[in-house]
């Protein structure tokens, strides 16, 4: 072969291995995982730019350095590289960079021809991120252990299995315990709290732990029925009394509740004419039928509710006197959820489970969604929780119930005057505002006086001039 042939083929070999060279450079260069190379020695020969964006260590910082003086520096807890060189193997651990960044790395020696280790090449990943998902992750399953353990305890300390009556906070286990008093005895109750506090469940506590627990338990809503028919229906009325009666007559509520429990519900809300009636009930232990001209002896307990401030309706005639005390016998007062937020995390894992159970998922909740709920003020009380679980349950794509699926009313609790707004007049709304929040949370002016940092006078003051005594 002539000799300029065989120069211009090493030439060509030699383009051919430069280029096959930066080719490669290029590929371990923007590789998405970090590559780390050292010869046998433990000398670090190169880099890639992923080592440095994983590691924050820069080419300056390592290369031309051997591995245990960087590791005695502290760059690194330890080093692969020294291992495989002791070893002769592939290894993998987890290492830590400069004292925060977490890489799993993979060293793998080289030998050359006569077995000597020639190089040690090292790949590098991030885990710092999967290493705070995974603390996350067990702070959330510690988490809804914890809701989990609390609400099975719960449950074994409710009295004979009562378990609607989820729990936790003092105000309500002071409540329990007075009902559970009272069930043995027939004095009348007057339970009073807002709507969807659970003035029902409570009566019916009472009801199924007294002497009358086989007996039947009747519940009206006295704010349901029209003024002209609540009275047959409560009284009852004989054949013919009026237009449309049935000719044998029909039993009133007190009669088909007789030795048993008959809960007025919304009380507040009884017509004057029929809380005549409903005194001499409680007071004789006998009723008159809607037409009817003989007693009729009943032995039915009295368990009243209301949302209503009774007391302010004595004073201004729309609630009789002596009727309020004959109920008053023993008053129980049901809080707020927003003044027993301890019981919210309770309640949700209760109904998660219930709806969970009713259309057979297999839904958890998030703690921090379980967070937000706490910080809501709840004017629905328990009622209005039990159906935003349900909403969130039955709209929720996946298996978790996450903060994007909590209703908007919940995520909007800042108050923030409309654009436009004159800066005196939006001054006075946020004051406003402020005040009704806090005595919705508090139910005391002094006490918002003292959550809002002023005296009293200014509280007092501002409560007038914005007319919110009625609020």
């Amino acid at each position: 072969m002539p000799k300029h042939d065989s120069n211009k083929n090493v030439i060509s070999q030699l383009a051919s291995a430069q280029e096959f060279f930066q080719e490669l450079r290029a590929i371990i260069q923007f590789s998405y995982d970090g590559i780390f190379v050292t010869d046998g020695e433990g000398t670090v020969l190169h880099v890639n730019e992923a080592y440095e964006r994983i590691t924050g260590l820069t080419i300056h910082d390592i290369v031309g350095k051997n591995m245990k003086n960087l590791v005695e520096e502290g760059y690194y807890d330890e080093s692969v590289t020294l291992l495989v060189m002791e070893k002769r193997e592939r290894i993998t651990i987890n290492q830590t960079v400069k004292g925060n960044c977490k890489i799993l790395v993979t060293g793998s020696p080289i030998f050359d021809q006569q077995g000597n280790l020639f190089r040690v090449v090292t790949n590098v990943r991030d885990i710092t991120e999967l290493t705070n998902l995974q603390n996350q992750l067990l702070k959330t399953q510690e988490k809804t252990l914890k809701y989990k353990t609390e609400l099975s305890h719960l449950r074994a300390l409710q009295i004979h299995n009562d378990n609607e009556m989820i729990f936790r906070s003092s105000e309500m286990i002071q409540i329990i315990e007075l009902a559970m008093k009272v069930a043995d005895v027939d004095s009348t109750v007057l339970i009073n709290g807002e709507s969807g506090t659970g003035k029902e469940l409570i009566a019916k506590l009472i009801h199924k732990h007294g002497k009358s627990a086989s007996k039947p338990f009747i519940k009206i809503n006295c704010a349901a029925i029209p003024e002209q028919l609540l009275e047959s229906e409560l009284f009852g009325y004989e054949g013919g009394a009026f237009t449309g009666a049935r000719k044998e007559g029909k039993p009133g509520l007190f009669e088909l509740s007789n030795n048993g429990t008959l809960f007025l519900d919304e009380v507040g809300d009884l017509p004057l004419l029929l809380q005549v009636k409903l005194l001499r009930a409680i007071q004789e232990k006998e009723i008159m039928r809607v037409g009817g001209t003989k007693p009729i002896s009943i032995n039915t307990r009295i368990i009243a509710a209301t949302h209503r401030d009774i007391a302010k309706m004595v004073e201004e005639g729309e609630f009789r006197e002596d009727l309020y005390y004959r109920l008053m016998v023993v008053p129980i007062e049901l809080p707020p959820l927003r003044q027993r937020k301890e019981d919210i995390p309770l309640l949700t894992m209760h109904f998660i489970e219930k709806f969970n159970n009713h259309f057979g998922y297999n839904k958890r909740i998030l703690p921090q969604v379980i967070d937000k709920l706490v910080e809501y003020s709840w004017p629905g009380n328990v009622r209005e929780l039990e159906n935003v679980i349900e909403r969130m349950m039955v709209t929720a794509s996946g298996e978790e119930l996450t903060t994007n699926i909590i209703p908007e009313k919940i995520w909007s609790k800042t108050f923030l005057p409309k654009r436009g707004t004159k800066l005196k007049e939006a001054v006075e709304q946020t004051e406003a505002y402020l005040l009704t929040e806090s005595y919705k949370e508090y139910g005391s002016w002094p006490k918002v006086a003292e959550v809002l940092g002023v005296d009293r006078t200014t509280v007092f003051r501002k409560v007038v001039k914005y007319n919110l005594e009625n609020k």
